[in-house]
């Protein structure tokens, strides 16, 4: 059998190692396989038990598949939940813990003291260019929304079908770019940022705490928190900075603003555009 992969998921190195494995090998990688998202509350002889193996037959499983004990199963599976892949859930969800779950996440997010600072740069910025892609892109978008109706000048990027390049060219001192990245970012991320380092532009950059080796090239980091109690991640605390920041940049620009807002809405009625 071929050595399994670094970088090949604890499933995939299952279904690929199946036909090698013994009988009691097959019903301890089913057992696994049951368990992928609770297996932090097991001990191995436990899971030795649930499958009806022995503890050796569960360590022997464990090395075919490549890792050197349970411990390095549990440690796969913790850096699988933290890059953002939904968990399998059993039975209906607890949803008592899931609203509990996104209170907090919520305060983490708006309360933080960098929102001010964050708020400050969107007002005084000659142009703000906000930057998302994949689940990213949907709180760029609302971002963008939102602060268009308070201030001029405010751009969304990438656009479908488009890239970058000719968005960034023209950045420099006095713009803010508003990098949205929340995790399962695309592979050019780094990239991306580093560039518009280069630009002089100050660059904002809203993500969850996977996002801290991007930080250092962003003048203010908002941290948002997406994993939450359900499979999948929750970008309600992000929605909601959202609107703390667009709310805090209509507040700065005052009459400005509200003079702004008033004209949108009147286009909106000459072209029908809105019920």
């Amino acid at each position: 059998m071929t050595a399994p992969r670094a970088d090949e998921r604890i499933d995939q190195r299952i279904a690929r190692s199946h036909p090698t494995l013994s009988a009691q090998e097959r019903r301890a990688a089913e057992t696994l396989l049951e368990h992928l998202d609770d297996l932090a509350t097991y001990r191995a002889a436990e899971l030795a038990a649930l499958a009806g193996v022995s503890k050796a037959t569960m360590s022997r499983l464990f090395r075919s598949l490549g890792f050197a004990d349970f411990d390095e199963v549990r440690e796969h599976l913790r850096a699988l939940r933290t890059a953002g892949e939904p968990r399998r859930v059993e039975g209906p969800p607890d949803l008592a813990a899931h609203v509990g779950h996104e209170a907090t996440a919520l305060a983490a997010a708006v309360l933080q003291p960098a929102v001010a600072e964050a708020v400050a740069l969107l007002v005084a910025a000659r142009r703000v260019l906000v930057v998302g892609w994949r689940n990213s892109h949907p709180v760029a978008l609302h971002l963008r929304e939102q602060l268009v109706q308070a201030r001029p000048h405010v751009a969304l990027a990438p656009l479908p079908g488009q890239v970058l390049g000719e968005e960034l060219v023209d950045l420099g001192r006095g713009d803010v770019v508003v990098a949205v990245g929340f995790r399962r970012r695309p592979a050019g991320f780094a990239a991306f940022m580093a560039t518009v380092a280069t630009t002089g532009a100050d660059v904002v950059l809203v993500a969850d705490p996977t996002a801290a080796g991007h930080s250092g090239s962003a003048r203010v980091w908002l941290q948002c928190p997406v994993q939450g109690a359900l499979a999948y991640d929750s970008y309600a605390a992000a929605m909601s900075l959202v609107g703390v920041l667009a709310d805090g940049v209509l507040s700065r620009t005052g009459r400005a603003g509200r003079e702004r807002i008033s004209a949108i809405s009147a286009t909106y009625d000459r072209l029908a555009e809105v019920e």
